[in-house]
């Protein structure tokens, strides 16, 4: 029994193909804002709901590069939004690239 793929991440990095750097500086946040209700089980309607990012798109700052990463399972979830935050990216020259982000090494004890 083999287990199903997992969904792959994209890094909308904040240097666009020149290598500048992007602006404003706080668009990877207004970006990843933009996307907040979509969430597992949906947008529930719920005071607050609004506040914080989704899991399927968050800003990061990626060896001091703003960064954001979105999980291709937005892309099943709402294609519309797959296809704006990408041709978000296109459209201003971003770097993208595919990965997976790996969570942080617990601390070594000494």
């Amino acid at each position: 029994m083999s287990l199903p793929p997992k969904p792959r991440e994209v890094f909308i990095q904040g240097l666009t193909l020149e290598g500048r750097t992007f602006r404003p500086s706080d668009w990877a946040e207004r970006l990843a804002g933009a996307m907040s209700c979509f969430r597992p089980g949906g947008n529930t309607g719920r005071i607050g709901d609004h506040i914080g990012y989704s899991p399927y798109c968050v800003p990061r700052v990626i060896n001091g590069i703003k960064c954001v990463i979105v999980n291709e399972e937005l892309k099943a979830i709402e294609p519309m939004a797959w296809d704006f935050v990408m041709n978000f990216a296109r459209d201003n020259q971003l770097q993208v690239a595919e990965a997976c982000l790996l969570p942080e090494a617990p601390p070594r004890k000494s």
